[in-house]
């Protein structure tokens, strides 16, 4: 408690600012500079222009230049212009996270978005309920997380007739372990199968009368006569309930169907049934997956010309061993024989005639036909459109900013424009001018990236899968083959680090650390496993400060320290949950080998921490930050109070005392997950990788004056000053003469009063 003389003090002190609002005036504004630029990719220029995957499609049932389109983890975009220009509706909403898409076919200004991704991946990430527009995306309102938090949605489909009536396919969060997507979400097992809501989805129903809730993987309606509804239950690793259900009452009652339709060893199902001909429906079933995602080929495709009481085989698709991932069907609206099964690739069935239809970018997820009979196909690479039934097709990616980035991006020492990147399913790729177009340098999905800082043209590059390492030493024209060597289990896409003392040392993590003393030319093992027997590293991190100090964690919750430069690790924490796939989450102190700074890609734990004692002992830097999983962390040295970023998933977070507030900075980045954090002090910027909304980049502006930390200098700030004063903190000591008195308040209200620029 403060004396009754510091009482006098601060007392004065409020006269003082009283007095300087008087003068001066309330700063509320965001510093100069402090805008986020978004740096694309949208499109990366390949195959016609590729932008990220899309999971949904929605169009007008009249107008037939308008859709909707969502992004596995980008959003909601619109067009009104057939996919000529893109807007993001949703990057304001609490998920990016898109399973699917319902246009009322009576208002194409109503929309229905079921949040969460239900392809299975680790990247198909929960969702936070439906959200609903009733302007055409001006505004959303959020329905309904109570019921669907932490799971996925495969399809809503929408009464025709009585609009205000809606259907829910619901699925878990994907993943290999199976929920790895969900990163502990509290609603991640929460029921799922088949929904309904009769009051334009406020309320929903979970249906369970001769229907079992497992996992839905589809639904489609009778357009005709909408009581008729058919559903897909499609748990992937396999379930007895899995199979095609009917109601003919509106969802009272549901009967499994099952003439010539597949009975074991059942995984996804999709089905569609005809807009033209409701006798006639198709299915397209998948093999059911083992534990490690494999196995999940197809089974084949099937059709019924009676309602569904019958079927007979009707072709098939490629969806090679992971079908949980990659499967649709459609049905040409007013020719009830011409089905699309997708896949890895598309396959079209004239009246049970066969070819192969495939759009430009592999990986199909989900098929619609424009009010114009256009035939659309989003996938890995975005959304394509079709004119001649898959003959020929087109690209509607320029400006769809949906690119999902891995960790491990790179900027250049020397040049602001040149960034490098890996992304899902569409490779590497590098910005070398100040445009949103990227161009791809290596295939495959594309991983962790690294440029050597002292001598950039030499830089690497990876796609999936142990030792896919490649190495440009020409600004990355082009690569060649780098893993010479490297071998055993790895993370999907593994991280690999320079040595910043030695640029020829570079590191790459499978279950143990291997070592190139060549820059990359060959390689040999340098430690043991440092897994549990069965993970691998997911993240490395070397101090600059002594490279003998490297840090690594596993996809099976270790984390452990080398002092020896690699050759034997001490275990420091064990059980440490977080996303199984490739990620930024150590950050060592530039200046301080045995500091250590660790983010928990998961709910209900300490998601931010720090060590000082080499992992000996953590502290909690997460006093006040939502819960909500962290997936990599940076912190900032350089000015006089430490400032920490969070790269969440939902969008950038940063801390300036400890951990104690914590505020975006600034507003304006999309609430998409950061997955990486390339903190760029050379240039005074932040760039930032997302999963599902590209790079984007701001610039660091130090303000003595933005107390908090909110990137705004406002009366919030003068009062978080006066409290560190009042209690004596050695914060209040401002100007830094060893004493807080009142002389620091001055010197405070004068940077305050200054602002921030």
């Amino acid at each position: 408690m403060m004396g009754a003389g510091r009482e006098r003090v601060l007392a004065k002190a409020g006269v003082m600012v009283v007095g300087v609002f008087a003068l001066g005036g309330l700063f509320a504004g965001a510093a100069a500079g402090q805008a986020w630029q978004e740096l694309g990719p949208s499109p990366i220029n390949s195959g016609g222009g590729y932008a990220g995957r899309i999971s949904a499609v929605g169009v007008s049932a009249t107008d037939p230049d308008l859709y909707y389109v969502g992004g596995a983890d980008g959003g909601v975009w619109k067009t009104t212009d057939g996919g000529s220009t893109w807007t993001p509706t949703t990057d304001h909403m609490p998920t990016t996270a898109v399973g699917a898409i319902a246009v009322d076919p009576t208002n194409d200004q109503v929309v229905y978005v079921g949040t969460g991704e239900a392809n299975y991946a680790n990247h198909s990430r929960y969702g936070l309920g439906v959200f609903k527009t009733t302007d055409g995306g001006a505004t959303w309102e959020q329905l309904a997380e109570e019921t669907f938090g932490g799971r996925t949605f495969s399809k809503l489909v929408i009464d025709p007739q009585t609009p205000s009536t809606l259907y829910a396919a619901v699925a878990s969060a994907g993943g290999f372990p199976a929920l790895a997507a969900a990163k502990g979400h509290p609603g991640a097992q929460g029921l799922v199968g088949v929904f309904k809501s009769t009051d334009s989805g406020e309320t929903w129903t979970h249906l369970t009368n001769g229907i079992p809730g497992v996992e839905a993987s589809d639904i489609a309606i009778d357009r005709q006569n909408p009581a008729t509804v058919y559903a897909a239950i499609g748990n992937i690793f396999g379930d007895p309930g899995n199979g095609v259900y009917k109601t003919t009452d509106s969802g009272v009652s549901w009967s499994k169907l099952t003439s010539g339709l597949p009975s074991s060893q059942v995984g996804r199902i999709s089905l569609d049934v005809s807009p033209s001909d409701p006798q006639t429906v198709y299915t397209l079933f998948t093999r059911q997956t083992t534990s490690s995602g494999g196995g999940a080929s197809n089974m084949g495709g099937y059709r019924s010309d009676d309602g569904g009481l019958t079927w007979t085989s009707n072709g098939s698709v490629n969806q090679v061993t992971y079908g949980w991932f990659l499967s649709c069907v459609s049905i040409k609206p007013d020719e009830p024989g011409t089905v699309f099964y997708g896949g890895l690739n598309m396959r079209r069935y004239i009246n049970g005639s066969g070819s192969t239809t495939t759009p430009p970018h592999v990986d199909l997820h989900a098929i619609a036909w424009d009010a114009a009979g256009r035939l659309l196909c989003g996938n890995d690479g975005g959304l394509h459109r079709s004119i001649n039934l898959g003959n020929s097709w087109t690209s509607l990616a320029p400006g769809l900013g949906t690119i999902q980035i891995y960790a491990g991006l790179s900027t250049h020492p020397t040049d602001d424009n040149f960034i490098l990147a890996g992304m899902q399913d569409n490779g590497t790729n590098r910005r070398t001018n100040n445009t949103k177009t990227w161009q791809a340098v290596i295939g495959g999905d594309g991983g962790w990236t690294q440029i050597n800082q002292s001598s950039p043209n030499i830089m690497f590059g990876e796609y999936q899968g142990t030792g896919n390492l490649f190495r440009s030493t020409n600004g990355g024209s082009g690569f060649n083959f780098a893993g010479s060597g490297i071998g055993g289990r790895n993370c999907f896409l593994p991280p690999y680090v320079i040595d910043p003392n030695n640029t020829n040392t570079v590191y790459y993590g499978t279950e143990r650390l291997y070592r190139s003393t060549n820059g990359g030319t060959s390689w040999s093992p340098r430690s043991g496993d440092i897994t549990d027997g069965s993970g691998a590293i997911r993240a490395l991190a070397i101090a600059a400060s002594n490279s003998s100090y490297i840090y690594a964690s596993t996809n099976d919750g270790n984390v452990a320290v080398s002092t020896n430069a690699g050759q034997t690790f001490t275990q420091i924490l064990d059980n440490h949950p977080g996303w199984p796939r490739v990620t930024r989450e150590l950050f060592v102190d530039p200046t301080d080998e045995r500091t250590v700074y660790l983010a928990t890609a998961f709910f209900g734990t300490t998601q931010v921490r720090r060590s000082t004692d080499a992992g000996q002992t953590w502290e909690a830097l997460d006093q006040n930050l939502p819960d909500i999983p962290v997936n990599v962390v940076a912190a900032d040295h350089r000015q006089r109070r430490l400032t920490i970023y969070a790269g969440t998933d939902a969008g950038l977070l940063r801390t300036v005392d400890g951990g104690d507030s914590w505020h975006a900075y600034p507003p304006g980045l999309p609430n998409v997950p950061v997955i990486d954090i390339d903190l760029d002090t050379g240039r005074d910027r932040l760039v930032v990788a997302t999963q599902g909304r590209g790079a984007w980049s701001v610039s660091i502006v130090y303000c003595e004056g933005d107390w908090n930390g909110d990137g705004v200098a406002n009366t919030i700030d003068v009062l978080a000053f006066l409290n560190d004063w009042a209690a004596v903190d050695e914060d209040g000591d401002f100007n830094g003469d060893g004493d807080v008195n009142t002389l620091d308040v001055i010197a405070f209200l004068n940077a305050w009063t200054a602002g921030c620029s």
